[in-house]
């Protein structure tokens, strides 16, 4: 039976185009982009057009204004540690809201262990970050404060215009994980107030081990770690010349196509919500309205998460996610979960759905059909 793949949120499948254009790099043309001769100078051309490319796809004001990375995590944690540790002298105070990511919560906690204070700023029931609490959390001690663009485990989207709008009238920074949005929603970090954002290659059907962050022109941070000069000293070491070139190309294709690649998910998404939601006992979970086109999330009374996944995976090659990807190994409740005011048994049985270029409408009354029959499976083996 061919299997349906619906947990785009962890690992979304390369597009082919990009590896078509990005292949030979690994083969034909694999370059050091810091040598001089002219096997050096294509190679650092292909990561500047790269760096143009993810430039374009969230409006930057210049292409030098994109830093790559190794990953998504290594540019949270450079945007996290290096604007505090270069602000340290002005203040010590982190914010971040309830939902951020593992790799944004864990870089401003170890920052604890350097005498810096975390406060973490509620979410209302569907995951919007609450705006009163963050203006009365907020001050001019605050060296970095971290919302993300949307929530990958329950879809919210985050009223980020007003969230920049909160943090600049005390002059303060704020960093953006758009690992989960980018190339399924616009991002324009000038029109929306960011001063740093962070993108994942493979978010954007590019290779993995490519990542970017985003500094505004006046924004100066600190490197994590230290080496050569590459990526203006704030990220050293050779660069992954196929992963970033992928991710260039991706981010171009996903610019291009973002707007009909959204409308056709966003139709396979509501059919999947309606359809699902006829279960007795499923609840959806994240906002209604403001989420993202391809990302449906539920949680189902009386059974368990990882039950509902192997489950699909073994009965019906079908592949979904409970959680976040990068923590959904601990089997510790969800933290987006807990955070949105469930119980720590209803976040036990989550179930999330992200779409990718595979799915299609034929898929969803086998989707459907499939859950169904899983959930009413598992209850009835189930003590509760």
């Amino acid at each position: 039976m061919q299997g349906i793949y619906l947990d785009n949120q962890s690992a979304m499948l390369l597009d082919s185009r990009v590896l078509d254009f990005a292949k030979k790099y690994l083969i034909d043309e694999p370059g050091n982009p810091s040598a001089l001769h002219s096997v050096g100078l294509a190679a650092k051309s292909a990561v500047e057009e790269a760096r143009a490319k993810v430039a374009e796809l969230i409006n930057a004001e210049d292409a030098r204004n994109i830093v790559f990375t190794g990953s998504a995590t290594e540019a949270n944690n450079l945007a996290i540690r290096g604007v505090a540790m270069r602000n340290a002298a002005r203040g010590k105070s982190l914010l971040a809201s309830r939902i951020e990511h593992i790799s944004v919560l864990n870089a401003m906690k170890d920052l604890q262990k350097n005498g810096f204070q975390l406060q973490l700023i509620p979410v209302d029931t569907q995951g919007t970050v609450d705006l009163q609490a963050l203006e009365s959390m907020i001050s001019r001690e605050t060296a970095v404060t971290s919302v993300m663009y949307a929530n990958g485990e329950i879809g919210t989207i985050e009223p980020i215009k007003e969230i920049s709008r909160i943090v600049h009238e005390k002059g303060m920074l704020l960093h953006v994980d758009a690992v989960a949005a980018a190339g399924r929603i616009p991002i324009d970090v000038q029109n929306d107030g960011i001063d740093l954002l962070t993108l994942s290659s493979n978010d954007l059907c590019g290779p993995q081990g490519a990542g970017a962050l985003y500094l505004g022109p006046n924004v100066k941070i600190q490197p994590v770690i230290v080496g050569g000069g590459q990526e203006r000293g704030l990220r050293p070491g050779t660069e992954n010349l196929f992963a970033i070139a992928g991710m260039g190309e991706a981010a171009r294709l996903a610019r291009l196509e973002m707007k009909d690649e959204s409308l056709r998910l966003k139709a396979i998404r509501d059919g999947l919500i309606r359809e699902i939601l006829k279960i007795d006992e499923t609840h959806l979970t994240g906002h209604a309205i403001e989420r993202l086109p391809h990302h449906a999330s539920f949680r189902f009374s009386r059974i368990e998460g990882e039950s509902i996944l192997l489950t699909l995976d073994a009965m019906f090659n079908i592949q979904v996610s409970t959680g976040s990807a990068c923590s959904s190994r601990t089997l510790e409740p969800s933290h987006v979960l807990l955070a949105i005011g469930l119980k720590h048994e209803q976040a036990h049985g989550s179930m999330v759905i992200t779409l990718g270029k595979s799915n299609h409408p034929d898929q969803i009354p086998v989707i459907a059909d499939a859950v169904k029959k899983t959930v009413e499976r598992l209850r009835a083996l189930s003590p509760l």
